[in-house]
């Protein structure tokens, strides 16, 4: 067995995509001759306070230097030089989207948080992502070299396929309400669309960006879609079952995605998709499955969402593919599998 130690920040439990990743990988590492440990970090990051990256480096010195260390990118690419100075050994970093493409930043934070980022991924190892759109990313616009970076989509489990509600249509979101899952882009796309009998559930945390739950709200009230939209906030997996299982329509207004493990999730239910191409978003959930809009285009995507709901052939022809294609996602044992490899092959 090798041992990793894997060091993340905040809450595991979380119920965002990321973490929902770092989960799955820990729980099936074992199965490939890894033995995890977990080493929480502080819940600041990507924006840590002095203290907070004083101690970060104190818990990094003190991990055994023979132990490969993986680090979260939601930390790791905000890491200081004197944090990066107490790395030793081998360092596998995992980035599940780029942090300098985090909407509302502004453009100071993004100049900034991306040459820190650049920084610490020079100083890795190898860093394991999870698109092919995130390796370009770092290639292309990061000077990252092709050969140190491994892909390793997000796993999908298997689910029942959705058998919708019909009246009215049930219009499904999923995922933490922030800046850059355009909820508001979402619900102003909706307001032209009275005239058909539909309701939206966005289901996802409330508590991580005050500011966009209350632009998000600002938007339902002032177009008079309180009796169409719901925001449910955090749910339990049965409850985000049910959702799914009543869906018509799922919807993604998000602004860029990394991978967007919420689409590979509807794709396994054969839900019928309308999208915002933003990241690796298009390629997550191919054109067969999902009309794809333009990211932040609110017109264009009133107009997608109006043919998905007036047009049941084209949600069927939709759903057919969403399905169809859902069969051939990665599971989970092969995402393990490869982060794995990248973590045998660092062995000292």
């Amino acid at each position: 067995m090798a041992d990793v130690v894997f060091a993340i920040p905040g809450d595991l439990k979380s119920t965002t995509g990321g973490y929902a990743y770092d989960r799955r990988v820990i729980e099936l590492l074992p199965d490939f001759g890894v033995r995890v440990s977990v080493l929480p970090l502080a819940d600041t990051f990507p924006n840590p306070s002095a203290s907070d990256l004083a101690e970060t480096t104190r818990l990094l010195k003190a991990k055994p230097r023979d132990e490969v260390l993986m680090v979260d990118g939601l930390a790791f690419g905000a890491f200081t030089g004197d944090v990066l100075d107490a790395l030793s050994g081998r360092v596998v970093a995992l980035v599940h989207h780029p942090l300098f493409l985090e909407t509302g930043l502004p453009h100071s934070r993004k100049v900034e948080i991306k040459a820190s980022e650049e920084i610490a991924l020079q100083h890795a190892s190898h860093i394991v992502v999870t698109s092919r759109v995130t390796k370009r990313i770092l290639v292309d616009t990061m000077g990252i070299s092709q050969e140190k970076v491994t892909i390793a989509e997000p796993g999908t489990d298997p689910a029942q396929r959705a058998t919708g509600t019909g009246a009215p249509l049930q219009i499904l979101a999923v995922g933490a309400v922030l800046p850059r899952k355009g909820y508001h882009v979402l619900v102003e796309a909706l307001a032209p669309l009275k005239h058909i009998d539909w309701r939206l559930t966005i289901a996802g945390a409330l508590d991580r960006h005050p500011d966009a739950v209350a632009t998000v709200q600002n938007a339902i009230s002032s177009n008079g879609l309180e009796d169409r939209v719901t925001l449910a906030g955090k749910v339990v997996p049965a409850t985000l079952d049910r959702y799914y299982e009543s869906a018509d329509l799922f919807v993604s207004a998000s602004l860029f995605e990394g991978y967007g493990m919420v689409l590979a999730e509807a794709m396994a239910r054969g839900l019928p998709m309308v999208i915002a191409a933003g990241g690796a978003a298009a390629e997550t959930a191919g054109e067969s499955s999902a009309l794809h809009v333009e990211a932040g285009n609110v017109t264009a995507l009133t107009t997608a969402i109006e043919r998905a709901l007036t047009d049941k052939k084209l949600r069927d022809r939709l759903a057919d593919a969403a399905w169809e294609a859902g069969r051939t996602l990665p599971t989970w044992h092969e995402t393990a599998r490869r982060i794995a490899a990248v973590i045998l092959g660092l062995r000292p």
